[in-house]
């Protein structure tokens, strides 16, 4: 993926609880870092992001993402995340407002919209996941103190790159179409628009 001109390794870590499946945890992020040449972006979709955000910031990750669904402790998560040495970020389900963000604002580096339930790869984008990124980025524009990014995962593609960046998002992960792409530089292009 580096070659093919990447920004990020998005690393999805998945715990069995929060989401089905199960991957790996910071020991492979450390691992990771080691090698990469590119910043490491890893969104938490697990049960305990208090306990894990901290040490995958230290594991070398550059952004720590986790899900507002997985923890009444959202700041707190945030600020550990921050100390530990990565930016921090929330994620939210297809389903979860983009307004429940607004408490957390001062602490916010990304919020991540998920255009698909998280958990699984390869699923259909919601076609929605569109205006939820524009509202998202008119809230932010509204609120926020201090830049935020945007981030849109799951289902990305040619066919919806260039309208999630129309409607504000700065970042986009795509993992089927462009792991099961046999051109990944072109279809990255393609992305990038």
């Amino acid at each position: 993926m580096e070659a093919a001109g990447a920004d990020y390794h998005h690393l999805d870590v998945m715990d069995g609880h929060f989401v089905p499946n199960l991957t790996f945890g910071p020991l492979l992020v450390e691992a990771a870092a080691r090698v990469a040449a590119i910043p490491l972006d890893v969104h938490l979709m697990i049960a305990d992001p208090l306990t894990y955000g901290p040490l995958c910031a230290r594991a070398g990750a550059a952004m720590v993402s986790f899900h507002f669904e997985a923890t009444p402790h959202v700041h707190r998560v945030l600020t550990h995340i921050r100390e530990a040495g990565a930016q921090s970020g929330v994620a939210l389900t297809p389903s979860t407002p983009v307004e429940v963000l607004g408490p957390v604002l001062p602490y916010l580096d990304l919020a991540l919209i998920m255009s698909v339930n998280p958990g699984f790869g390869g699923q259909a984008f919601i076609p929605e996941s569109v205006d939820k990124v524009a509202r998202l980025r008119r809230f932010l524009d509204d609120r926020a103190e201090r830049p935020v990014l945007i981030e849109v995962d799951g289902g990305v593609s040619d066919k919806n790159a260039a309208a999630l960046f129309q409607a504000g998002a700065d970042i986009l992960v795509s993992g089927s179409y462009l792991y099961g792409a046999p051109d990944r530089s072109a279809v990255m292009s393609a992305l990038k628009g």
